[in-house]
């Protein structure tokens, strides 16, 4: 039988092991810069809608992790996580409380229980309104932590595009290390391809340094065929990630969009060596749901997404979640969710 060091020693193993840059098909792949704008490959994109939605039915059914592997994917799952506070009541102490949580997502006690306090298990970034840009950076000051601002007029992304190029800057000079942005959606509507690609360019030079996510506001596209097309044309403007939505739509982040974007990048990422991150956010919330991501991800794309460089969750509620599953596999208990409280 293995004593519980041996059991804590595999959940660290598991947690950290190690992912080589992405790589498809025996290749390594570069970082995205962008392709020319190709209309026939747009055009191209098809998607047989009742496939992707039995295939993602399936895929939920059939894939289950158990025991330490559980556990290991769950604090994998902790370090992807884009920790998101956007609300119009925001203000600066809840800001520095939700950062104060990411630096430290998991309570010591239970670290000390699972025997992964070596482990520094910390979230990937904090993602806030352009106004909380500065009190973010300092909160999380000397922790690795990136700064995540939405910008681009979001959720809408409708205001003047001069605006919203500005805004991005404004972000970047603050000092925020990635930028989510929000396409046009009537742009996808009418097919205005190169009005879209221009639009996604335009963020993407404005962004300089800092990583652009580009979000498809996939509950507004009404198809999969348009969360298809509205991917492929993002990612030749230099998406660093596709985004599947703000979190405000009355739709967000589904598996059968999740399929079609995953799919995306695969074939992205074959027909140009290139790499795309990609982040699902907006209902995601428990546990179980973070490790069918995970999962569908690993069989479509490989372990070399699996990492926060490359996936992000976007999420505020699921935290909670993970933690009180750690504690139930460390103690055999749940815990009442008031003891996670993350601002």
């Amino acid at each position: 039988m293995p004593t519980e060091q041996t059991k804590s020693r595999d959940i660290a193993d598991h947690a950290t092991h190690g992912v080589e840059i992405a790589n498809c098909f025996g290749r390594p792949l570069l970082p995205n810069r962008g392709t020319p704008l190709n209309l026939d490959w747009v055009r191209d994109v098809r998607i047989n809608t009742s496939a992707i939605e039995r295939r993602a039915q399936s895929h939920a059914m059939r894939r289950t992790v158990k025991k330490d592997w559980q556990a290991a994917w769950l604090l994998r799952a902790i370090t992807c996580m884009d920790l998101t506070t956007l609300s119009g009541d925001d203000t600066d102490e809840r800001v520095r409380r939700l950062c104060a949580k990411g630096r430290h997502p998991i309570q010591s006690e239970l670290e000390q229980k699972l025997g992964i306090e070596s482990l520094q298990i910390k979230v990937a970034a904090i993602c806030v309104y352009h106004v909380f840009v500065e009190t973010a950076l300092r909160a999380l000051e000397g922790s690795g932590i990136h700064v995540a601002a939405v910008s681009t007029g979001f959720p809408a992304g409708l205001s003047p595009l001069a605006e919203r190029v500005a805004e991005i800057r404004r972000s970047v000079e603050a000092g925020a290390h990635e930028i989510d942005v929000v396409i046009t959606r009537a742009y996808v509507f009418a097919g205005h391809w190169q009005a879209l690609y221009d639009e996604v360019a335009a963020f993407k030079q404005a962004c300089g340094r800092a990583h652009i996510k580009v979000i498809l506001g996939t509950g507004d596209l009404l198809t999969l065929r348009n969360v298809g097309r509205a991917s492929v044309v993002a990612m030749m403007a230099g998406a660093d990630f596709i985004k599947t939505s703000t979190g405000k739509e009355p739709t967000n982040a589904t598996l059968p969009v999740g399929l079609v974007m995953a799919r995306a990048i695969r074939e992205y990422a074959q027909q140009t060596g290139m790499a795309v991150g990609f982040k699902p956010a907006g209902g995601i919330r428990t546990a179980k749901q973070s490790i069918e991501w995970f999962s569908m991800i690993k069989e479509e794309l490989g372990d070399s997404w699996l990492r926060a460089e490359m996936f992000r969750f976007g999420a505020s509620g699921l935290l909670g979640d993970i933690e009180r599953q750690l504690e139930h596999h460390a103690t055999g208990r749940y815990s009442a969710d008031y003891r996670h409280p993350l601002a």
